[in-house]
């Protein structure tokens, strides 16, 4: 609920200061006075509506998420707005924006005088349904609980199995080109490094005969190694490291022409074609590793693509056990509505009476299967499609769904706001309207602006907003508010007749309550 309000310096007012208490709060005063201003500064000071106030805050006993906004909760929470150069919106003296603001009380206040048609979308009206089936049946909230759950988790596996058929009208494609690319490379079977042996392979056959010759020309040189000891021994020098550089030389040669021979038997053409092979590989993919990377890459989405065929039969399997729990569950969802729905149109259709509307229809049509089951509510009013009535018949119609729901509520419903909810009614139908909102005031804090003397005598609340120089607003006492209600029956001049009118209907409203 809102505890307290504060406006400072709105167009006809300078400064008021409300203190406001749970149930049904009247609002009346001369036209011109300034309710609707008075009426818009409070959406305002929350972040439904714009002003241009110099300061407009209200305090407010419901909670704010704060993992969400980053806020944290106090006692009593206050939403302010502050104009200096621009506005500024604080929560808890902590800057926010306005729409965060308006995102955190629109889900506990509702403005009954725009043309809001949530409250007979069909899902709104399955919610209603349940939360009075709820009430004698508690265990039909843990049924819908259950039917919840399974059909999140069907949707989860049906959404899985729509990705896996969208995949299979491109799996032979997918499958084809893997085992092509697959096939390619192990056409090759390349080897890491293989490439800088066949180029030093190649090197070689292009030097070998050079290098054979070369090397039969300096075997000449050993034809003169015995003299070269001779000549030594002469010299009495030890000739041992000789001996030994001709043995190692020798060797050299020997060991470089045995490697000669065996080039004889490999093919040019066969080293050049492979070293053309490992060539296109290296282009296409950026070296022989990345090819064999690419290789096994290509091998794993073969095998996700067998997977994906047992997936789609497993997926079936669950979707189809799934769909056969829901179908119970629904069924059952169904028949407790379709024992319920008459009910709740008895009650509805006595509400419409009270209001002076003529009776509605509800009906259940069955649809595809959704979170609530396979049931569509719908409702109509005999006569009048729902976009063809008028504001007067909508808001009736919407407080007598709103009474229906209050009977099955368990905690506080928020904070209806109402412009002028009996404008242009008759006194009979004013008091009815008073009445289902004086229903409604168990699990609503309710703001209204009121012309007529039945809705002001019905309030928990009376504050009379008033101007002289400016506008000003104050509540009434008991006597005071006698004297307002003769104001609204007999005008400005009050005769006696009105204040024993407005005393008797003031009395006989105290009366009732008290029963």
């Amino acid at each position: 609920m809102i505890e307290r309000f504060y406006l400072k310096e709105f167009l006809t007012f300078k400064e008021a200061e409300l203190e406001f208490k749970p149930g049904l709060i009247v609002f009346t005063g001369p036209s011109g006075s300034g309710k609707s201003i008075l009426m818009r500064s409070i959406l305002a000071s929350v972040g439904l509506d714009g002003v241009d106030a110099s300061v407009c805050e209200s305090s407010v006993s419901w909670q704010i998420n704060e993992d969400e906004y980053g806020i944290e909760n106090e006692a009593t929470n206050v939403f302010r707005h502050v104009k200096k150069e621009k506005i500024n919106y604080f929560i808890n003296n902590q800057r926010t924006s306005k729409s965060s603001m308006e995102a955190i009380s629109s889900s506990h206040i509702r403005h009954l005088s725009l043309k809001d048609y949530s409250d007979f979308d069909p899902m709104s009206l399955i919610g209603l349904l349940d939360e009075r089936i709820t009430l004698f049946n508690p265990e039909h909230r843990n049924r819908l609980q259950e039917h919840k759950t399974k059909f999140l988790e069907y949707k989860k596996f049906t959404d899985e199995l729509k990705v896996i058929e969208e995949q299979e009208k491109k799996l032979t494609e997918l499958k084809e080109f893997a085992t092509y690319e697959i096939g390619k490379i192990d056409a090759i079977k390349p080897i890491v490094g293989e490439d800088e042996a066949l180029n030093l392979i190649k090197k070689q056959l292009s030097k070998k005969e050079k290098i054979e010759e070369s090397i039969h020309a300096a075997e000449a040189l050993f034809t003169y190694e015995s003299q070269v000891s001779h000549a030594l021994s002469m010299l009495e020098v030890e000739s041992s490291f000789f001996d030994d550089t001709m043995n190692e030389l020798r060797s050299v040669f020997e060991s470089s022409l045995e490697k000669l021979e065996e080039l004889e038997d490999i093919s040019v053409e066969e080293v050049l074609d492979r070293i053309e092979q490992l060539s296109e590989l290296k282009r296409r993919y950026g070296g022989i590793a990345e090819a064999l990377d690419y290789r096994e890459q290509k091998a794993k989405e073969l095998e996700s693509y067998e997977m994906i065929e047992h997936s789609r039969g497993d997926l079936t399997h669950k979707i189809g056990k799934l769909m056969d729990e829901l179908q119970q569950l629904a069924d059952e969802l169904s028949q407790l509505r379709s024992k319920e729905i008459d009910i709740s149109l008895d009650k509805l259709n006595g509400y419409l009476n009270m209001l002076y509307l003529r009776p509605a229809s509800l009906s259940i049509e069955k649809v595809d299967h959704h979170i609530y089951g396979v049931d569509r509510v719908i409702l109509g009013l005999e006569g009048t499609k729902l976009e063809k009535l008028s504001s007067g018949e909508f808001n009736r119609l919407r407080l007598a769904l709103l009474a229906l729901r209050v009977e099955s509520m368990e905690e506080q419903g928020g904070v209806l706001m109402l412009d002028e909810i009996d404008a242009n009614l008759s006194g009979e139908e004013s008091m009815s309207v008073a009445k289902v909102l004086r229903h409604l005031a168990r699990c609503y804090q309710i703001f209204v602006i009121s012309h007529q003397p039945q809705l002001t005598s019905m309030g928990e609340q009376h504050f009379l907003i008033y101007k002289d120089d400016e506008s000003r607003v104050r509540e009434l006492n008991d006597a005071e508010r006698i004297e307002e209600i003769a104001r609204i029956i007999s005008g400005e001049g009050i005769s006696d007749e009105a204040i024993g009118f407005a005393k008797e209907l003031f009395e006989r409203v105290r009366t009732e309550n008290l029963r």
